[in-house]
């Protein structure tokens, strides 16, 4: 199977999960989660990190490092609001 195909499937799974997780929280949660959130979003950076070394052409460079960027923001965007509710 072509792994495009295979890649969607796992995202569009990820997205009903992901979903159903969110909305069945209790609110008094919602806070903890958040922060949880914000420690897996590292794990992200960790694979833009690693996407963006390994290739011949700047183009896969140049969005590895875009990736790295987004990633960190929303790291420490997301543990900045975390703090603020607190």
């Amino acid at each position: 199977m072509d792994p495009t195909v295979i890649n969607l499937v796992v995202f569009v799974l990820a997205v009903f999960v992901g979903y159903h997780v969110i909305w069945n929280v209790t609110p008094a949660l919602h806070t903890p989660l958040m922060s949880v959130t914000n420690a897996i979003s590292s794990v992200i950076i960790v694979g833009a990190i690693l996407a963006a070394g390994p290739y011949e052409t700047d183009f896969g460079a140049i969005l590895g490092a875009v990736a790295v960027g987004l990633a960190a923001v929303n790291v420490f965007g997301g543990f900045l609001v975390t703090q603020r509710m607190l």
